[in-house]
């Protein structure tokens, strides 16, 4: 309890802790663990000209990345918009996972393959992303971003 004229602090009993139901932060207890960090949020920034854009395309997994099809309906991550870009993405192009912490993209059978930077772009089947990967769907190219 706080005495305002003296400004001094008296604990009360509710400051001892009485009971170990309720661990203290950043104190580990028998039987208690601390709850998993939250993910990162991420998304893939368009890049043109060997620059990023403005352009941002929000990654909320799973993510379907492709356009739209007036027989499927919306997709996740609609690149159909991007022009000449688009027109080189299928409908069903690829997918973003978080798989244990970890993103993950795969290839959905696309017509125009997904590729990933290493050195040079390399088409792939799965592989896992990391902040500030590059990444192309057909002709379309990205920076992944966790944000």
């Amino acid at each position: 309890m706080i005495d305002d004229a003296s400004s001094t602090y008296e604990p009360t009993a509710l400051d001892a802790h009485a009971g170990d139901d309720h661990p203290q932060a950043g104190v580990a207890s028998e039987g208690w663990s601390a709850p998993e960090s939250t993910p990162r949020l991420a998304k893939l920034v368009l890049k043109r000209h060997g620059a990023e854009t403005d352009i941002e395309f929000p990654i909320n997994p799973p993510s379907v990345i492709g356009r739209f099809d007036p027989t499927v309906g919306p997709i996740d991550v609609d690149l159909g918009s991007l022009d000449p870009e688009g027109g080189y993405v299928s409908r069903k192009h690829a997918k973003i996972l978080l798989e244990d912490g970890v993103y993950r993209l795969y290839d959905l059978g696309s017509s125009n393959g997904t590729y990933v930077l290493q050195d040079e772009f390399q088409k792939i089947d799965d592989a896992e992303l990391t902040d500030g990967q590059e990444i192309a769907f057909g002709n379309a190219r990205f920076v992944f971003r966790m944000v």
